[in-house]
């Protein structure tokens, strides 16, 4: 696939250099389960589009994050290129869906650089299943 993967305590970056098109689950990416327990509660996913030339978005690009057990509220935050798209809060369940527009995405990109960025604040510990978990940004 074309990206890399950066893992640092509660931060995950992927580094895209070619579009990846269709659901792609996190396993997929490189992403393991080790990488995604957050003792802290705390998640920042950085999705780097800076490398990947001409593509075009998914009807409505998507993120979908499962954990291993049910959690109360939990917060998301997302922004693309320093503008927040998103902010709200998910009520109790095993896993969020994040849903963006297209239209939005395309009239934030810059020149060079365009990031994707998801933080989650959750109550408690909790760990991502890499399996169950995905993206789906580009056609």
């Amino acid at each position: 696939m074309g990206q890399l993967i950066e893992v640092n305590q509660g931060e995950v970056i992927i580094r895209f250099t070619t579009p990846v098109s269709g659901k792609v689950s996190f396993a997929t990416l490189g992403i393991k389960k080790e990488d995604l327990i957050l003792e802290g509660g705390f998640l920042r996913l950085v999705f780097d589009f800076e490398g990947i030339g001409e593509h075009q978005y998914f009807q409505v690009p998507t993120i979908n994050i499962a954990y291993d057990r049910d959690v109360k509220e939990t917060h998301w935050l997302c922004d693309f290129n320093e503008t927040t798209i998103l902010d709200k809060t998910d009520h109790y369940g095993n896993s969020t869906v994040i849903l963006m527009s297209r239209e939005k995405l395309a009239n934030l990109e810059h020149h060079h650089q365009n990031k994707l960025v998801l933080h989650a604040e959750f109550p408690e510990a909790v760990s991502i299943v890499p399996e169950q978990s995905y993206i789906n940004f580009f056609k």
